[in-house]
């Protein structure tokens, strides 16, 4: 396999570890990554674990942690307590004593764990761990490649480092090159055969079903986190089409052309999301982006809307055309990321 850039041998380059703390995630902000830095971190996941069994006292949670320093305790359960995720109360035997609880988003954050568990089982190279930091570095080149909109990119099909250097002006390409190295080693993308000059690269269909856990911390950052939570950006809805509709497996006697819309938060000063999807004979032939035609055939709602019918499998939850093509698709999400969800 070609290096990265065609300069430098990748498998030199190891997958970068994760933040320590509560604060990483991509540079773009897009929803989502903050949950998932906090779950990548050991201790936190082991923290809300603990927790999702019933309230603990401190003492509780460094037994229930593996005895971790407690001073490195104290600063984890406090970034948790601020995120919103845990919250202190006195004990009910003993009133001067304080027990910590999971809230409502700490119990959503450990469905987004099981997801996030779920797709870590299947990667490339074997299962891989929350608890035992060995996700650390995958859940880093996943969060570093769709906060620097690599993902969106690699989506819409194969690209070299060189092309995504034109299409990516924030980052400098050594640092595309870092990422790119760190995708490669965790599974996220793989190189294409070329007979031109560089070396394209694809994402996996392991990384497509990663879109599963990231909108799942999407919605509980939406839900809990307010004004807190980053922004619910088109592109990064685009994104999320792009890479996992290439999934959806349908009878194979559909074909026909959808259009699904994910209406703007603060419509109509903001655009819908939308995506123009090619069915042939079961399979998703194209999408594209901002399809400037309509299509009788659609399937259209609130992003809430969206993740309620592809995580029940419930079409009827969106406004839906006419022909049944677009319902399908929606469909054939649920079914392609089913296991994530």
């Amino acid at each position: 396999m070609a290096g990265i850039g065609d300069r430098t041998n990748g498998d030199e380059v190891e997958v970068a570890e994760a933040s320590p703390d509560t604060e990483s995630g991509g540079e773009a902000g897009a929803v989502g990554l903050r949950v998932l830095s906090v779950l990548a971190t050991p201790l936190n996941y082991l923290i809300l674990a603990a927790l999702g069994e019933r309230p603990m006292r401190l003492a509780e949670v460094r037994r229930a942690t593996g005895l971790p320093a407690q001073t490195t305790l104290r600063g984890h359960l406090a970034s948790l307590v601020e995120i919103g995720a845990l919250e202190k109360r006195p004990t009910a035997q003993l009133p001067y004593a304080v027990e910590n609880e999971l809230t409502p988003m700490g119990r959503e954050m450990l469905d987004v764990a099981r997801a996030l568990e779920a797709w870590l089982d299947d990667a490339p190279g074997g299962p891989v761990s929350l608890a035992d930091g060995s996700a650390k570095g995958v859940v880093k080149a996943f969060v570093d490649g769709w906060g620097s909109t690599m993902m969106r990119g690699l989506g819409r099909g194969p690209m070299s480092l060189t092309e995504l250097d034109r299409d990516i002006a924030d980052l400098s390409y050594p640092a595309l090159e870092r990422r790119l190295s760190s995708m490669r080693m965790a599974g996220l993308i793989e190189a294409c055969e070329t007979r031109g000059v560089g070396t394209p690269y694809t994402v996996t269909e392991w990384a497509r079903r990663g879109v599963a856990p990231l909108v799942a911390a999407g919605r509980c950052e939406r839900l809990h986190m307010g004004e807190s939570s980053a922004p619910l950006a088109r592109e990064d809805i685009e994104a999320v089409f792009l890479l996992a509709l290439p999934l959806v497996g349908l009878p194979a006697a559909t074909s026909g052309a959808c259009r699904l819309e994910v209406e703007a938060e603060q419509a109509p000063a903001c655009e819908p999301a939308e995506i123009r999807v090619t069915i042939e004979r079961g399979k998703v032939v194209a999408c594209e982006s901002d399809p400037g035609r309509a299509e009788v055939d659609f399937a259209a709602g609130s992003a809430g809307e969206w993740f309620e019918a592809v995580s029940s499998g419930a079409p009827e939850r969106l406004r839906l055309g006419e022909g049944g093509v677009a319902a399908g698709v929606v469909g054939g999400l649920h079914a392609a990321l089913a296991k994530c969800c």
